[in-house]
């Protein structure tokens, strides 16, 4: 954070110099960073917008606040460029040697009460690759959030009431005419996966329903039951998306992605979360019922006034139709009123599974079980919900309900984090065993239907990514000779990186086709590289050690450092972007644009790469020489572990 302290003191001494020399008080000062190096690091355009206000030129403003201005700590001069820039330059050396100890440390706890849901998969299927991209938005922004010093808390929402699940209870019961022993039967089964089973019988289910319409009366009985908890279809439902959930779970656990609590629809349904936010919902006069028209019968919140919503042709929402049945809006208002704490009433809970570190995740329940205090979730101050652009309309109309419930605040502390789907290119599709239909052919990426059973599953997809990931290092391309290293968790954690660094790197709102080769590659953007990268620094530092050559920043004497004042700019520059790091988080969590992180890493690892072969470290006789650039790579060191684990990637031991 040394950087940022710097800017701040600079930035409190230029208010209060112009305060003194000319009597006029500035409210804020920027400060950015010049285009050259040789410019300095730190500029304010200061003196330009204070011409006009002071009536004097910009360069005769500027020459006035330096004159007899003390200098913040590190900062060794001040210049005037150009018009009248104020442009200061860090000592490097001093720098260097006060922020080793300080790279990537995080800021103080803001403390604050944070919720993120994410991933939230109907449970009647296997995940696919679309699923990914939500978990590892909201899986970093969850790491992000707890760096930046945050109390975060990760909700994955489980829909097992849904449409979804009740069509894979009608294909079991329907199609199969099978029991709720048999599908157990199928949950047993280790030769199978049921996940698997799942995903091929609801696509039978879909087709069923086109070739006989009249069938989709099957999914309308089924999903009374299952929301009334009655017989063995609800029965059926419940095993299978408990089933279903703990594949998810796993899957998503070889991304290292964990998730604190299940909140089940069930639970919302059986503890009457609606009905109480239907109550409050009336009597602030947010809702109304409709006697006539096409709404006539229903319960319809007014949006016309919103001017949110101004334009639209129809912008009132149905919340609840005409037969009484609630409409998933309606329910989300509920579920969102009590993330901030604002129902009268609340789960209980239950262990779930514990994760091999130890940490559990607990469900919902609507039954009083006498959970620890410990197990306490919801009453959050910031709430974001990961959910893909084509739900903009509907979180929309959430944050409205609590603007009309008078909860204005809350409102805009609910932030729907939205961003596109995951396609695949053909060429990804075909090797994955996809089949490219005739509507597909000539498309430059292709679109899934879980209804149609099109797509590629997310551990299918990871498999594949491992085996090729496993060619690789075992050919001799990447590894270099090293007999003795684990090929499989190399490839494990390659992987990873490259299903994550990809599913990152583009911006949120940029429709991502996935492909093989683009993800793996070990050249350029891709998570490989920042690894490698990585590995590489780590090798210089083990090399060292083993040759016994002194790099002088030995922890006990680190405090002691000194570095010369002249650093190369290359040296320089990566231990300026380190510096920058914590303000690039910060940003990219602010603006939810998590690719300015993989942007950055990436920036800071093609320095270093360059950096490397120009200027040796292990055979660098001049000991002062060899200690600043060493300084200079445990500072990138630092740096990419720190980055790396924030958007998790493992970092193996060798490659």
């Amino acid at each position: 954070m040394i950087l940022e302290e710097i800017t701040e003191r600079l930035s409190e001494t230029l208010r209060s110099r112009v305060l003194n020399r000319f009597g006029h008080a500035v409210e804020r000062v920027v400060l950015q960073v010049p285009p050259k190096l040789a410019m300095g690091d730190l500029a304010s355009p200061l003196p330009l917008e204070l011409a006009r206000v002071l009536k004097k030129a910009p360069r005769q403003i500027a020459e006035g606040i330096l004159e007899g201005m003390e200098l913040p700590a590190l900062v060794k001069k001040a210049t005037v460029e150009g018009a009248g820039y104020l442009n200061f330059h860090i000592d490097r050396g001093a720098f260097t040697a006060s922020y080793i100890n300080a790279v990537m440390a995080p800021p103080a706890p803001a403390g604050e009460r944070v919720l993120v849901e994410h991933t939230n998969i109907n449970p009647n299927k296997a995940a696919h690759i679309g699923h990914l991209r939500n978990a590892v938005l909201g899986d970093t922004l969850v790491r992000c959030l707890r760096w930046l010093g945050n109390r975060v808390e990760t909700q994955n929402y489980i829909d097992d009431t849904g449409v979804q699940l009740a069509d894979v209870v009608v294909g079991f019961q329907r199609l199969l005419g099978e029991s709720e022993a048999d599908v157990q039967a199928h949950i047993d089964d280790s030769s199978s996966r049921f996940d698997y089973f799942c995903w091929d019988l609801y696509a039978r289910v879909g087709s069923e329903y086109e070739k006989n319409p009249e069938a989709k009366e099957w999914r309308r009985e089924a999903l009374h039951r299952i929301e009334n908890r009655e017989g063995e279809t609800a029965r059926i439902g419940s095993t299978v998306a408990e089933a279903v959930v703990r594949l998810h779970v796993a899957t998503m656990l070889r991304l290292d992605i964990q998730y604190d609590v299940l909140t089940k629809e069930s639970d919302i349904i059986a503890l009457h979360f609606w009905d109480h936010a239907f109550t409050l919902l009336k009597e602030c006069g947010a809702v109304v019922h409709e006697t006539e028209g096409k709404n006539a019968g229903c319960w319809v919140m007014r949006l016309s006034d919103s001017a949110e919503f101004e334009g639209m042709e129809e912008p009132d929402k149905i919340l609840v139709r005409s037969n009484g049945t609630v409409t998933y809006v309606g329910k989300d208002i509920a579920y969102q009123l009590w993330k901030f704490g604002l129902l009268d009433r609340s789960f209980g809970y239950r262990k779930f599974l514990q994760y091999p570190d130890g940490h559990v995740l607990w469900e919902s329940t609507h039954e009083s079980t006498g959970a620890p205090a410990a197990a306490h979730f919801g009453g959050a101050t910031l709430v974001y919900n990961v959910i893909d652009t084509r739900q903009a309309y509907l979180q929309k109309i959430v944050k409205e309900g609590l603007r009309l419930l008078g909860h204005a605040r809350e409102a805009d502390r609910s932030v729907h984090f939205s961003y596109e789907m995951v396609a695949l290119t053909p060429e990804t599709a075909s090797a994955l065993g996809m089949t490219i239909s005739a509507d597909q052919s000539g498309k430059n990426f292709l679109e899934m239907s879980g209804r149609k059973g099109l797509g590629v599953k997310a551990d299918d997809l990871l498999d594949a990514l491992e085996a090729k990931a496993l060619e690789a290092v075992q050919s001799g391309s990447v590894r270099a000779g090293q007999s003795e290293m684990n090929f499989e968790e190399l490839a494990h954690a390659i992987a990873i990186g490259a299903i994550r660094y990809f599913m990152l790197k583009f911006g949120r709102n940029k429709v991502i086709a996935f492909d093989f080769n683009e993800a793996l590659t070990f050249e350029g953007d891709s998570g490989p590289y920042l690894q490698y990268s990585t590995v590489r620094v780590e090798n210089i530092f083990r090399k060292l050690s083993e040759r016994n050559v002194e790099s002088m920043l030995d922890r006990s004497s680190i405090d002691s450092l000194t570095i010369g004042e002249e650093m190369e700019d290359e040296l320089w520059e990566i231990v300026r972007m380190s510096a920058e790091t914590p303000a690039v988080i910060r940003r990219s969590v602010e603006s939810l644009e998590l690719s300015m992180i993989t942007h950055h890493a990436l920036e800071m690892a093609q320095k270093f790469n360059s950096f490397y072969h120009k200027f040796p470290i292990l055979n660098e006789k001049d000991p002062a020489l060899r200690q600043q650039r060493a300084a200079c790579a445990e500072v990138f060191r630092q740096t990419m572990q720190g980055l790396l684990g924030l958007i998790g990637i493992p970092v193996p031991a060798r490659m």
